[in-house]
């Protein structure tokens, strides 16, 4: 376990901190944060909101001082009860869908956002699988995640003096995280082998506990690895295809074995995009071990498979050549009675260069539940796949879409929830699915909304000040680098946010096609604009990086007077502030490549408008009365050209719409006709694009037929694996 204050440390009224500390429950709970925060506001921040690391530093004093305050038990009695019945209660699950309250769903994903102070997350894919495990957790599903522990996390990012992007890689200080290491009867950590070309390579199990969910994650730095073994789970998203391909046998054919070894059979196995797809091949090997030929071995894995791919960029889709499956698998196939060439077949994908193993290909010919996250990207992929069903119409392609949705509770601002609290009534989180309790908003006091707005900017602007003043005091970086950091953002202006993963298809480069244009926009000395952008590059990857080089460039010229801004090391923490904190939330995406995306969802949930491409989620949640739209619902052949219709429909809107709206400012001083889109906004978007709707789809259309699939494969006597 995480080296928590031992018993006795913590005064015995407060003892219960550690087990608040020791779930990630917390996470998705202003006020549970808070009962930390009010121990110490001032190391809360230090230990960037991480309770295990409060604990361990916190003053004895300071702990004894709330055990004597009348406030803050009432605080500590009250969040606890809630824990308790949030882990251990009745739950929408079981009270809805008592015949499978003991089927188990395996969900598998490459990263996890959970929270900032656990960084094994790169972007929006792990976001969505740290949300749906929340979700997963509030509904009472019963479901267990299978991942990696990535001992250096995903990678800091910094910004250098001339816009160029270094990555930092620390050690994961395990002692400051909630994890548990997996123990077997003998009391000795419960480990797995994989065979990997030839070598058996370890892994070791943890376990994080998200609320009623057990995140399971296997960790190959053990002494009897090999050196280079310790490391294939020391990165996420490593580049080189070897020690790719190795990260996803242990998590794959890893992740199953350490299922069994943990005593866990689920009926469900969800694939959270292809980089598990090695727990298929796994899967099968079990069957034909207990006799099944391969074909029906085949059929059970099919039905009781759900995948879920998220993009249709193809560099998206792992894939390895047919040399380094050989390798790397080194006869597994005879496990499954196999020949190599018809194991290969299983995946193959030929590509202009020539055959590949591909993972995405892999998982959709075993899986009968697919689905891509949004109804456009729905279209894409069938279009995509269609050579894997080739006897069927483009339309036919038995894969549907599910739309992504965000976690209600991690992304809304604490101001928001309560304005909500008082408007939609005290039940009002149980019901977030349903359209008819958002119509509510409408009722909201336009001078309440407004002030809880201007609030959340306040907020924001003032967290920019003090990461900027930070690096300043630490690094001693130029004084240009600060202005570039947000020193001189107004609080009261128009505020524009654009933060994500930095590649060319996301278009960050599309606001400054016209740098003239935009610098006469900021600079409107009645109607200023401010514009803030985040975002990591992959390591990897060259041209982005080059991309956020010249944007920052720009940035640092002295004509824009400070009202562009970069913050650097984008990640969930500055995430929050942003979604929560700007006026508007922009989204230039290369349509059909944005598959979904979900960040402009949570700012929607905060009052924030969207102005974005027709791509993803928001071809869906635009009406015309609640965002902007840029350029046309179409596809371009010609890219410049595409490029060339946004820039303009961006700066038309911007300038004949967004500023205007904004700054219409009646004799009360507040933008009546701006909130009444805001309110459009979160009546229309709220109630559909969120995880609860997401994950009961999920039950709806894909686990329950899977359950009930392996409810009646379960029927059939079967021999143990061995």
């Amino acid at each position: 376990m995480s080296a928590l204050p031992k018993e006795g440390m913590i005064p015995k009224r407060l003892a219960r901190l550690r087990d608040l500390a020791s779930n990630l429950w917390w996470t998705w709970q202003p006020d549970a944060q808070r009962l930390f925060q009010r121990l110490d506001p001032v190391l809360w921040e230090e230990v960037r909101h991480n309770p295990v690391a409060l604990l361990r530093r916190i003053e004895r004093i300071r702990l004894n001082a709330a055990a004597q305050s009348p406030v803050y038990l009432e605080l500590y009695d009250r969040i606890l009860a809630e824990f308790d019945r949030a882990v251990a209660g009745e739950t929408w699950f079981e009270r809805s869908f008592p015949e499978h309250a003991g089927t188990t769903i395996a969900y598998f994903s490459t990263e996890f956002g959970i929270h900032e102070a656990f960084p094994a997350y790169a972007g929006g894919l792990g976001v969505l699988a740290g949300d749906s495990l929340k979700e997963a957790s509030d509904l009472g599903l019963p479901m267990v995640g299978i991942g990696l522990l990535y001992q250096h996390g995903y990678f800091t990012q910094r910004i250098t003096e001339d816009g160029w992007q270094e990555a930092l890689y620390e050690d994961l200080d395990l002692e400051n995280l909630p994890l548990a290491r997996v123990t077997g009867p003998d009391g000795q950590p419960l480990q797995v082998e994989v065979s990997i070309a030839g070598r058996l390579v370890r892994a070791q199990i943890w376990r994080l506990q998200i609320g009623r969910i057990p995140l399971y994650l296997l960790d190959t730095a053990l002494p009897e690895n090999l050196p280079t073994d310790r490391e294939l789970s020391a990165r996420l998203y490593d580049g080189d295809p070897e020690r790719r391909i190795a990260q996803e046998m242990i998590l794959g054919i890893g992740g199953v074995r350490a299922l069994r070894a943990l005593g866990i059979r689920p009926g469900v196995w969800h694939l959270n995009e292809g980089h598990s797809a090695f727990s298929i091949l796994e899967r099968l090997r079990e069957h034909i071990a207990e006799g099944l030929p391969f074909e029906e071995a085949a059929a059970w894995v099919r039905e009781t498979t759900v995948f879920t791919t998220h993009t249709p960029v193809p560099a998206g889709h792992d894939r390895f050549s047919l040399t380094l499956i050989e390798k790397a698998f080194a006869g597994y196939w005879e496990q499954l009675k196999l020949s190599f060439e018809e194991f290969c077949e299983l995946a193959r994908q030929d590509e202009p260069w020539g055959p590949t193993f591909n993972m995405t290909a892999l998982a959709l010919r075993f899986s009968n539940h697919r689905n891509a996250v949004s109804e456009l990207h729905g279209r894409v992929t069938r279009r995509m796949w269609a050579h894997l069903w080739p006897d069927r119409a483009v339309e036919e392609v038995p894969i549907r879409h599910i739309t992504n949705g965000v976690h209600i509770g991690t992304w809304l601002a604490r101001r928001m929830r309560a304005l909500y609290q008082r408007y939609l009534g005290p039940d009002w989180m149980e019901r977030v699915d349903d359209p008819a309790l958002w119509e509510r908003v409408l009722e909201i006091p336009d001078e309440e909304l407004w002030a809880v707005r201007r609030h959340l900017k306040r907020k924001l602007v003032a967290f920019m000040r003090e990461r900027a003043r930070r690096r300043w005091q630490r690094n001693h970086v130029p004084p240009i680098q600060i202005v570039a950091s947000g020193v001189l953002l107004d609080p009261y202006a128009l505020t524009i946010g654009f933060a994500r993963r930095f590649a060319l298809y996301k278009r960050a480069y599309l606001l400054f096609r016209d740098p003239d244009r935009l610098r006469r926009l900021v600079n409107d000395p009645h109607r200023p604009v401010q514009i803030i952008l985040a975002g990591k590059a992959h390591p990897a990857d060259e041209p982005a990086k080059r991309m956020i080089q010249e944007i920052y460039r720009l940035i640092k010229d002295p004509s824009f007077g400070g009202r562009i801004v970069f913050i650097e090391d984008y990640d969930m923490e500055v995430a929050r502030y942003l979604v929560q904190g700007v006026d508007v939330w922009l989204n230039t995406p290369r349509r059909p490549l944005e598959a979904s995306g979900t960040s402009g969802q949570k700012a929607a949930l905060n009052g924030v408008l969207n102005l974005s491409v027709l791509d993803g989620w928001w071809r869906e949640g635009y009406n015309g009365a609640n965002g902007w739209a840029i350029g046309e619902d179409r596809d371009y052949e010609d890219p410049e050209a595409q490029d060339v219709a946004d820039a303009a429909s961006l700066y038309e809107l911007l300038e004949n719409a967004v500023v205007p709206l904004y700054y219409d400012v009646e004799t009360d001083g507040i933008p009546h006709r701006w909130l009444r889109m805001v309110k459009e906004s979160i009546r229309s978007l709220a109630p559909f694009f969120n995880t609860r709707r997401m994950m009961k789809e999920y039950l709806h259309e894909m686990y329950l037929p899977a359950m009930e699939a392996a409810r009646r494969r379960t029927a059939i006597p079967r021999e143990p694996v061995l």
